[in-house]
């Protein structure tokens, strides 16, 4: 199951709207959908990495302005962002998340925006808690953009050692990855 949809991305790595495709997903990840933008980036990065900079950057305002949506959902639509968060199974928390951002704020969504952890929990919870806008835009900028870049350098750097392993080695990846995830959606709930 895994290889046709790693073959799949990397074809449409390869497409002329890749890019597009790619910031639909950047943006929808940092408000409401659960597939994080990292699953395009590599496999474009890795097809094309003269433009694994460029990827990152899109990947980042795309992010930014999805986050931007989330911050408003949370702020504009509170039953709505309430609906969400219980959705994602943390509806009961956002008592504790308030003053969470009162107390560390920036350092949430930092730290958050860094991790696999689903950022579209920082950022409807942001907006919930009424978070300072630009003390909000300026994190997302900072945490995605390291994130991406990030990512973007490593892939360039070690990108066909990477695509190699991944090829030869797609279900151990797949397996690494899903335990990150489990991991950091672990962590989240006792943060």
């Amino acid at each position: 199951m895994l290889r046709p949809m790693y073959d799949w991305t990397l074809k449409q790595a390869a497409k002329p709207n890749a890019e597009k495709v790619l910031a639909a997903i950047s943006f929808a990840e940092s408000s409401f959908f659960p597939i994080p933008p990292d699953v395009m980036l590599a496999p474009m990065a890795l097809a094309k990495p003269e433009k694994a900079y460029r990827f990152a950057l899109i990947c980042t305002i795309a992010s930014v302005l999805g986050g931007l949506f989330g911050y408003a959902i949370g702020y504009f639509l509170e039953p709505v962002g309430l609906w969400l968060l219980k959705l994602m199974g943390h509806g009961d928390g956002l008592a504790h998340f308030r003053h969470f951002m009162d107390e560390w704020g920036m350092w949430v969504i930092l730290g958050k925006g860094l991790t696999p952890i689903p950022f579209k929990l920082v950022t409807i919870a942001s907006g919930l808690a009424h978070f300072n806008l630009g003390m909000f835009i300026f994190s997302c900028v900072v945490t995605r953009g390291a994130r991406f870049y990030l990512t973007a350098f490593l892939l360039q750097r070690f990108g066909p050692q990477a695509k190699e392993l991944i090829e030869k080695r797609i279900n151990l990846v797949a397996a690494v990855c899903v335990g990150v995830l489990v991991l950091g959606i672990v962590a989240i709930k006792f943060i």
